[in-house]
């Protein structure tokens, strides 16, 4: 729970609050939070890391975002989907990352169907794009109340995820993922990163490759 005075700072400079202070958080928030991205290696790099989320808080796997690029080859699936057991144990002895067996397999397993995807012909980034016809959606949040925890599209993603393979993927961290990668803007519209992202939506394009 932020104390008095974040509350006071974030009211004042509008952005939204669940950022509080924190210099690595603010960042993310003005810089990363609600953009819309195309790249499917960064797509697959986020659902992974929001997987890894579960039960814990954003700002906790945040601060460890590169501590685990670093130990899964900078998120690249056609590495990760042929590691096994070895490198399995070798990760639960990272002190970098979050040592849960089930979660580090889950970023195998979604590896193995990310590729899975893009083999049947398929980009990662036009799989999941597809469900929002290619447009981002832009929301008018006027309280952090109003903003949804999930919605009857991330369950459609969610399950459609879990089909094809992946863990990790429930409707609550789909939406979240979703909203980290500007497939919805959820910035309140007191917050100046609204109109930013909102720009950035209506000229977003959606490109192959990686």
């Amino acid at each position: 729970m932020q104390n008095s005075e974040s509350k006071v700072s974030q009211e004042q400079n509008g952005r939204c609050s669940w950022c509080g202070n924190d210099p690595l958080y603010v960042a993310y928030h003005d810089q990363v939070w609600g953009r819309p991205v195309s790249n499917s290696q960064e797509l697959f790099e986020k659902l992974c890391l929001d997987g890894q989320q579960a039960g814990l808080s954003w700002i906790t796997i945040l601060r460890k975002q590169e501590n685990y690029r670093a130990a899964f080859a900078d998120f690249d699936p056609a590495i990760i989907a042929g590691w096994g057991d070895v490198e399995v144990e070798a990760l639960l002895g990272n002190a970098g990352i979050v040592r849960n067996r089930l979660k580090i397999n889950s970023i195998l397993k979604n590896a193995r169907a990310f590729l899975r995807i893009e083999e049947s012909g398929i980009e990662f980034n036009e799989f999941l794009w597809r469900f929002l016809d290619g447009r981002p959606i832009v929301n008018e949040f006027k309280t952090m109340q109003d903003i949804p925890a999930n919605t009857s599209l991330s369950d459609v993603i969610s399950k459609e995820l879990k089909k094809r393979g992946f863990s990790f993927v429930g409707t609550t961290i789909v939406y979240a993922f979703m909203q980290a990668v500007g497939m919805v803007n959820d910035h309140l519209v007191t917050c100046p990163q609204h109109s930013v992202c909102r720009e950035l939506a209506a000229d977003f394009e959606l490109v192959g490759g990686r």
